[in-house]
């Protein structure tokens, strides 16, 4: 017997679900338009009947925008999140910032001055001295009016000084790490005269002037610490180039003929003087070699004080390097800066100087740099030297 066809209707006559197999109609009996589920014409294949959102080419899923058909903020390339900006929003606030009102929090806590120094080696921090001619005065009083109206904005000068970014000086001045003659800067706005302004950042002196130039010279035997020798012999002005010759550059201090190592070069006539000056009490380091063994107790006789034609000489440390078959290496740090000190402490103990190099002087080391070789010290070395003397 043949099956009659089956009409879609809910009687008890079995029928297969969704309607014909092959008229696509729905469930309920309905006309199937698109194979919408609910009766409704499907459009696009959404479930309910409304337009399908977030598919491969549609927009975004939940049948458009999110947050009752606002652009979501924050999107890649949308505002700020949380909506439209206000005058107290992220860039209404860096603007408000940067004319005077102080009012953003700086976005990078402890940023490093100077870290994209082409020149010289980071020191990290500058070091309190322990001497009071050393240490920078601090004024904590607001009396001290340090704004210049015609002057340029103290994040603008730290930043062409190669401090860092102009945005990175602007945290560092809402973190309390600026001085300016003495003051510290919490809030921006402040205008300075970069000629006159005494700018530091964490305690290093920022040295504004273009001018001024800072060399590390690793002196070699047989030349004479002089930029010109009427002998003919040697000196410094042989190893500087010719646009260099030019300044006057001023040797801090100086090597004996015989000595080699580390001599700086300056046209800073006030940094040399305090530099060289006994007052400061600048340390330097020597590597000298003498013949050996040597005595035990030698170095603590040292560190106690000899006797000299000139007065009492101690060094400040003392310590074994190396030892050879008939050579010792010592390294000493003594702040004196009288002639020929190392050679004539060392004479007075008995042990006459075999070779004498100068491998650092207050906080700027020789390192690996070629004897006869001449480098430009960085800003942050410029820096640390100026703090070393309170400048």
């Amino acid at each position: 017997m043949t099956p009659s066809p089956r009409s879609g209707s809910s009687s008890g006559q079995n029928q297969p679900r969704g309607g014909n197999p092959r008229s696509g109609g729905p469930r309920s009996g309905a006309p199937k338009s698109a194979g919408a589920k609910s009766g409704a014409p499907k459009s696009a294949g959404a479930k309910s009947g409304a337009p399908k959102a977030g598919g491969k080419f549609g927009g975004p899923k939940g049948g458009g925008y999110k947050g009752a058909g606002a652009p979501k903020a924050g999107g890649k390339f949308g505002g700020p999140k949380g909506g439209a900006t206000s005058g107290a929003g992220k860039f209404g606030a860096r603007a408000a910032a940067r004319a005077g009102s102080g009012t953003r929090k700086p976005s990078q806590t402890g940023a490093r001055p100077f870290r994209n120094d082409q020149y010289g080696r980071n020191l990290g921090p500058v070091k309190n001295r322990p001497t009071e001619q050393n240490r920078r005065p601090e004024r904590t009083t607001d009396d001290v009016d340090i704004h210049n109206a015609d002057g340029v904005r103290l994040q603008k000068v730290m930043a062409m000084a190669g401090v860092a970014s102009r945005r990175l000086c602007e945290d560092m001045i809402l973190e309390g790490r600026v001085q300016v003659d003495g003051v510290t800067v919490t809030q921006l706005g402040l205008r300075v005269d970069p000629e006159t302004a005494d700018i530091a950042v964490d305690g290093m002196t920022i040295q504004t002037n273009e001018s001024m130039i800072y060399m590390v010279f690793n002196k070699p035997k047989g030349v004479v610490s002089t930029m010109d020798d009427p002998e003919g012999r040697p000196c410094v002005s042989d190893f500087l180039k010719k646009r260099q010759t030019r300044e006057r550059l001023f040797h801090v201090g100086r090597l004996d003929t015989n000595t080699e190592g580390l001599l700086l070069l300056t046209n800073d006539g006030e940094l040399s003087n305090r530099l060289s000056h006994p007052k400061y009490g600048v340390q330097k380091t020597y590597l000298v070699q003498v013949r050996g063994p040597m005595a035990h107790g030698v170095g603590a006789q040292l560190k106690d004080g000899v006797e000299l034609e000139d007065g009492w000489a101690k060094v400040d440390s003392f310590r074994l390097v190396d030892s050879t078959p008939g050579h010792v290496l010592a390294e000493v740090v003594l702040h004196s800066g009288k002639n020929r000190i190392v050679r004539r402490m060392f004479d007075a103990v008995g042990y006459p100087v075999e070779r004498l190099v100068r491998v650092k002087f207050g906080p700027i080391a020789l390192g690996d740099q070629r004897q006869g070789s001449i480098r430009i010290l960085g800003r942050h070395e410029v820096g640390h030297l100026l703090a070393e003397v309170g400048m």
